[in-house]
C-alpha cells in the first residue's frame, strides 16, 4: 500500500502527528493507499519554509522563473501516462477522459502562466510636473485549495499564476484525491524548483483547511470547491483582511431553441450532461428545451443516454466511470429518491449502476433524465454534482430567463441558438459568470473566470489571477 507524503522545503515527508486517512479507488471500493492527516505543526513548517523561500524567489528574475517552471511542464508531459493512471485510478474518471482533458492541462497550465508573466507590463501615468508607475508586486505566502473532480488540473491551474508573478504556495488538493499532487511533488524536486516555493499538505477540511484559512501567515487564500465550504472559509478570513478567492457550486442552465443545429447541439449536451460522471462544476444540469423541439429532444436524449456505458475505467468504451467517492454515491443515490418524491417522471437511470468483474464493489451510478419537476422544488434548485439532469420546456425568451436565473446559482449557462442576435439577448440576461453560445467547456485562459451568486466571489484565470496574486502600489515621481 503506497504512502502519500507532504511536500515541505523540497522534501517529501510524513506528517508530524503520525495520523494517515484511508484512500479508496471508487472503481472498485478498495483502499489503496494512505494519506497525511496534516495538522496545524506541518503547517508552521511549511508556511516557515515558504516565508524564507519568498526572500529570494519574489526577487529571481523572470527568465529564471520562467525556466524552472517550463522544466517542470516538460516533466509533467514526460510522465503524462503515470499521472493519467493515477487520476483515473484516485478519481474514477475514464482513463481515455484524463488522458484527453486532465493530464494535457497540466502543462498547459505552466506554460500558459510562464509565457503570460513575461508579457506582463505595468502601466504609467503622466501628468505635467511628474509621473505615476503602477507596480504589481507579490504579496508572499498564499494558500490554493483545491477540489477533487478535476485533481491536477485545477491544482496546477492554481499554482502556476502563483508562482509565475513570485508568491511561494501552501497547496492543499482534496484529501479524497491526492495522487497525482505527490507525484507532482516527486516531479517538482526533478525540476530543481527551490526548496520552499511550492509546499504540499494534505488532509481534510477540519485538520488542515481550517488552520490554512487562519494561519497568520498566509495572506492569499484561492479556494474551489462547495458553497458550503467556501461560505466557511469567507466568514474566517474576511476578518483578517486576507485576499480570496471563491470559486464555488453551480446548477446551471442548458437552454435550447428550436432553432439549433441539432445535432451538434445533442452531442455536446451528452457530454456537457455526463461528462466526468456529471462531476463538473460547469456541467448543464438543468435542460430547458423550446416547446416545438421539446419531444423530440426529449425521446432522442433519453434514447442516447441510456446506451452511455456505465463502467470500468480502464476500458477505451466506458462513457461514465466510477464517482468519487462511498459517501459521494449515498448523497447522489439520496438525491435520486427526493426527486421522485417530489414527483420527478425517470425516464431513464434512477439509480446505482452494476458493474462486474474488479468493479462489482465500486461507486456507480446511471446516467439519470427527470422530467416534471418544478422550478423550485430541491432536485432543481440544489446542487447534485452526479450524472443526473432535469428537462423542461420553455415557450419565450422572457420565461427561459426567468428559469435559467431561478436558483441560488450562478456560474455557467449554454444557449443554443442559430440567431445569434436570440444567443446575445438572452446571454445579457443571464446571470451566471460564463455563458456559452452554441459550445460547452471551450476554455480560453485569457478569460476571467469565476461565478455570480452563490457560485462564488471574485475572478481568477488569465490576467485575473496575476492581479489576485500580487499587490498593487503607485509610485509617484514629481519632477
Amino acid at each position: 500500500m503506497e504512502k502519500v507524503q507532504n511536500y515541505i522545503n523540497g522534501e517529501l515527508i510524513d506528517p508530524v502527528g503520525g495520523a494517515w486517512l484511508d484512500n479508496d479507488e471508487p472503481a472498485t471500493g478498495q483502499v489503496f493507499a494512505q494519506v497525511p492527516q496534516s495538522d496545524k505543526r506541518d503547517l508552521d513548517l511549511a508556511v516557515a519554509a515558504a516565508e524564507k523561500a519568498f526572500e529570494t524567489w519574489s526577487t529571481v528574475p523572470i527568465a529564471e522563473r520562467v525556466r524552472t517552471l517550463n522544466r517542470l511542464a516538460d516533466l509533467c508531459d514526460q510522465h503524462a501516462e503515470q499521472l493519467v493512471e493515477l487520476e483515473s485510478k484516485d478519481n474514477g474518471k475514464p482513463r481515455w477522459l484524463a488522458r484527453a482533458v486532465d493530464i494535457p492541462r497540466v502543462g498547459a497550465n505552466l506554460r500558459f502562466f510562464t509565457s503570460l508573466a513575461e508579457t506582463w507590463s505595468t502601466e504609467a501615468f503622466a501628468m505635467h510636473d511628474g509621473f505615476n508607475l503602477t507596480l504589481r508586486q507579490p504579496i508572499g505566502v498564499v494558500a490554493t485549495i483545491s477540489p477533487w473532480n478535476l485533481p491536477l488540473y485545477l491544482f496546477s491551474w492554481k499554482v502556476a499564476p502563483a508562482l509565475a508573478v513570485g508568491n511561494c504556495v501552501i497547496g492543499k488538493p482534496s484529501e479524497v484525491t491526492p495522487m497525482t499532487a505527490h507525484y507532482f511533488s516527486k516531479l517538482c524536486i526533478e525540476a530543481g524548483l527551490p526548496p520552499g516555493v511550492l509546499n504540499v499538505l494534505h488532509g481534510d477540511g477540519a485538520s488542515i483547511g481550517d488552520a490554512i484559512t487562519e494561519h497568520e501567515g498566509i495572506k492569499v487564500v484561492s479556494f474551489t470547491g462547495g458553497t458550503a465550504t467556501g461560505r466557511k472559509i469567507a466568514a474566517k478570513v474576511a476578518p483578517t483582511f486576507k485576499k480570496y478567492s471563491l470559486e464555488l457550486g453551480g446548477k446551471n442552465p442548458n437552454v435550447i431553441f428550436a432553432d439549433c443545429d441539432y445535432e451538434n447541439m445533442m452531442e455536446t449536451t451528452l457530454r456537457s450532461s455526463f461528462a466526468n460522471q456529471g462531476q463538473i462544476c460547469l456541467c448543464g444540469s438543468r435542460i430547458y428545451v423550446e416547446e416545438g423541439l421539446y419531444d423530440r429532444f426529449r425521446d432522442d436524449f433519453v434514447g442516447r443516454a441510456a446506451k452511455l456505458k456505465v463502467g470500468d475505467p480502464n476500458e477505451d468504451d466506458t462513457k461514465l466511470g466510477a464517482v468519487v467517492s462511498r459517501q459521494h454515491h449515498e448523497k447522489i443515490l439520496n438525491c435520486l429518491e427526493i426527486a421522485k418524491s417530489e414527483g420527478g417522471k425517470i425516464l431513464c437511470g434512477g439509480g446505482a449502476a452494476s458493474v462486474n468483474g474488479r468493479c462489482e464493489k465500486g461507486y456507480f451510478i446511471q446516467p439519470t433524465v427527470i422530467e416534471g419537476l418544478p422550478l423550485n422544488c430541491q432536485t432543481n434548485q440544489t446542487e447534485i454534482f452526479g450524472p443526473v439532469v432535469t428537462i423542461e420546456k420553455f415557450k419565450t425568451m422572457d420565461e427561459v430567463a426567468d428559469l435559467a436565473n431561478g436558483t441560488p446559482y450562478g456560474l455557467s449557462a449554454s444557449v443554443w441558438t442559430s440567431d445569434l442576435e436570440t444567443g446575445h439577448r438572452l446571454a445579457a440576461k443571464i446571470q451566471s459568470g460564463v455563458v456559452w453560445i452554441n459550445c460547452w467547456l471551450v476554455r480560453d485562459l485569457r478569460t476571467p473566470f469565476g461565478g455570480m451568486k452563490e457560485s462564488g466571489l471574485g475572478r481568477e484565470g488569465g490576467l485575473d489571477s496575476f492581479r489576485f496574486f500580487t499587490e498593487t502600489k503607485n509610485v509617484c515621481v514629481k519632477y
